[in-house]
């Protein structure tokens, strides 16, 4: 029998990218924070409903939200989403480091 080669390739980082989405930057970013809002809603015990109530949207827009189902959200309605869970969102820019091909987004989580 005949070995099959196995072809590897190495990813970019962004698996939107990887997948060829256009805006695949916006949808990274767009879950990272996702993630975030989620995981405050989960560390305060929310239910879907109190989730709502505290972020000021319905009850079905939660359930999209916890099932990263994110097309109704823009990156600046989930900053807005942390900032009434009682986060600080920071945005800097800075020079990209000479040893990186290309340019990143982060969400960096700090306590």
């Amino acid at each position: 029998m005949a070995k099959k080669r196995i072809t590897i390739e190495a990813d970019s980082g962004n698996v939107f990218a990887d997948l060829g989405f256009a805006d695949a930057k916006e949808l990274s970013l767009k879950v990272e924070l996702a993630m975030e809002v989620n995981r405050l809603l989960r560390q305060r015990g929310l239910t879907q409903a109190g989730s709502a109530k505290a972020l000021g949207i319905l009850q079905p827009h939660v359930s999209d939200l916890v099932r990263y189902r994110l097309d109704r959200f823009s990156v600046e309605r989930l900053m807005n989403f942390l900032t009434g869970l009682g986060r600080e969102v920071e945005i800097r820019t800075r020079p990209r480091a000479a040893r990186r091909a290309r340019s990143a987004v982060r969400v960096l989580h700090l306590s």
